[in-house]
């Protein structure tokens, strides 16, 4: 009830209702508290105050995995940091590469260079020639850098903990990259080939 009115509902008064019983005022102020709790919520939904609610496991999952252990026990920046390196070994597992890590691993999947023996490349779409394909490709290279510049790296060189709800956001940070690698087409240099070839001879 405290929770609900203020002062707990306190004002309302006391004695005897019409039939003589007493306490009666506890029951008037539970039903103000329920009326109370209606109208918070017609305010909250009509106005715009209704904001959806980010759940940790409704994220991609590798980032959820790599992060779940740390997190429900409330270690949240090394659950961030957990995640980044989840995502990473992800990466690696998709291209089949141990050489390059982190930043550079994703400078070179999703470079526009076509694919090399031993450097294949990641496509989130067809390459047609369009801005949209270089523009694309270049913003996740870029925000890739940027997640690592700005999450991965501070989480591994600092100290102090984190808040639950700047850990949630570096997740869902994580979790939107995450999700354009998982759903990325793997190009070796022996599949960009047989791509040009069917391009040029238009089967």
């Amino acid at each position: 009830r405290a929770r609900v009115l203020p002062g707990g509902g306190t004002e309302v008064r006391t004695g005897r209702n019409k039939a003589g019983k007493r306490g009666y005022q506890h029951g008037e102020a539970a039903e103000r508290g329920r009326a109370a709790l209606a109208r918070e919520e017609e305010v909250r939904r009509n106005l715009g105050d209704d904001a959806p609610r980010l759940s940790a496991s409704h994220l991609h999952t590798w980032i959820w995995d790599g992060a779940r252990s740390l997190w429900q026990s409330d270690h949240y920046r090394e659950a961030v940091g957990a995640a980044a390196r989840k995502l990473n070994a992800e990466t690696q597992n998709k291209l089949d590469r141990r050489d390059v890590s982190e930043t550079d691993l994703f400078k070179q999947a999703f470079s526009l260079d076509a694919p090399k023996p031993g450097a294949p490349r990641l496509r989130l779409i067809t390459d047609d020639g369009s801005k949209t394909y270089q523009s694309l490709h270049r913003g996740v290279m870029a925000y890739a850098e940027g997640c690592y510049a700005a999450i991965r790296n501070p989480i591994a060189h600092s100290e102090g903990e984190l808040s639950e709800d700047e850990g949630l956001e570096q997740l869902a940070a994580l979790s939107c990259h995450d999700r354009g690698v998982d759903r990325a087409q793997r190009r070796r240099a022996l599949d960009q080939l047989l791509v040009d070839a069917r391009a040029r001879w238009g089967s």
